[in-house]
């Protein structure tokens, strides 16, 4: 038996995570981890305590913004962050595993809070209809090392270096 990449637990997890959000319009998961140890992890959402958007406007889900976004939800990488935070945790040079790549806010919290690296399985960009990855422009643009997640599938299907 073949044993799993952290990767594939990690992100595993994180698509798992997914499923407990309340949010009707997305369910994002996310795994904080730091030498193969997970620090913490968030799901998208209200803050605890308040709404449960599928249960309080299941047809619509929450209010909306002037933007057209959640009024009330924290996202799933602000979630994994601010838990950390709260029980003091060190975020200098973890690693984030999350399901979809985060957008422009997240990403300032990501750079700010010292995060080195972000594995995401699916684009923020296409999920929006934007025309690029605004938060995966800027964590590259300052050196947070970005990757879109490949399964082991897609692994396989990735041409090894030939040598002679």
């Amino acid at each position: 038996m073949k044993r799993p990449e952290f990767d594939d637990i990690f992100m595993n997890l994180a698509t798992e995570l997914a499923g407990r959000s309340h949010c009707v319009k997305a369910h994002v998961g996310a795994v904080l981890t730091k030498d193969t140890r997970i620090i913490s992890i968030g799901y998208n959402g209200p803050p605890a305590g308040t709404h449960n958007c599928d249960e309080d406007w299941p047809e619509h889900g929450c209010p909306r913004d002037s933007k057209g976004s959640c009024s009330l939800a924290l996202h799933a990488e602000e979630n994994a962050i601010l838990y950390a935070v709260k029980n003091g945790a060190s975020l200098e040079g973890s690693t984030l595993y999350v399901t979809l790549s985060p957008c422009l806010p997240c990403a300032r919290l990501i750079f700010t809070s010292g995060i080195k690296k972000v594995i995401f399985l699916k684009s923020y960009a296409e999920y929006k209809g934007l025309p690029s990855d605004e938060g995966v422009d800027f964590l590259r643009r300052f050196g947070v090392e970005v990757s879109k997640y490949l399964s082991v599938d897609e692994k396989e299907l990735i041409p090894s270096a030939v040598t002679v």
